[in-house]
């Protein structure tokens, strides 16, 4: 267990390779039932080089018209999103130390040339809940600021198995991913990386 900041931990290799497989399956299946799409930033309707989709009562989602936001369908399909399975409830139990569940996990894929600027996490009601991060696949560089953009800013490299929760102080930290490194991880057979966030919304 590692300290990046004030409320923020890293726990490397929280899953062994077996549980890492496990839960790729896991998320197979999350996804044949909600599709991976492509979302669009706010106001410009850009599209994010990663492609996403969720899990649990309440799911993330981005558009042009509406902007950020939580809501209980999938944007293209329009049904509800799929349970959040309980490999994962197991892992917020865990590493959380929350007394109430996630209410959502988004589910982000990286292909190898993706990346994701620093951002909070802020859409969420409860903000003393903390945020609950599981890296699969390939290494990315992850990196993390303080309460404003302009903070000055550390990296560290997630890889695989990893596990970093944004907690206290950290909550609202500003963080990203720079970039990925190809070829780091062969739990993924097309490569890229899986990045699970598990998020309490409602108080």
């Amino acid at each position: 267990m590692l300290s990046l900041a004030k409320g923020i931990i890293h726990h490397p290799q929280a899953l062994d390779r077996a549980a890492q497989e496990h839960l790729v399956e896991v998320i197979r299946a999350v996804v044949a039932e909600a599709p991976l799409y492509v979302p669009v930033m706010p106001g410009t309707g850009r599209p994010m080089s990663v492609r996403m989709t969720n899990c649990g009562p309440l799911g993330w989602v981005t558009d042009k018209a509406r902007g950020y936001r939580y809501q209980e369908t999938h944007p293209v399909t329009h049904k509800p999103w799929p349970a959040m399975p309980d490999e994962l409830l197991g892992l917020w139990q865990q590493y959380a130390g929350y007394d109430k569940p996630p209410e959502a996990c988004l589910i982000n894929f990286y292909a190898d040339d993706a990346k994701m600027g620093l951002h909070q996490d802020r859409d969420e009601q409860d903000l003393q809940a903390p945020v609950l991060s599981v890296s699969l696949g390939n290494t990315c560089l992850f990196r993390v600021g303080g309460l404003e953009r302009n903070d000055r800013t550390s990296s560290v490299k997630l890889a695989s198995g990893d596990i970093v929760v944004l907690g206290g102080e950290g909550r609202l930290a500003f963080h990203g991913v720079d970039r990925i490194y190809p070829g780091t991880s062969t739990l993924l057979k097309q490569g890229g990386r899986i990045n699970l966030t598990l998020r309490r919304v409602n108080r």
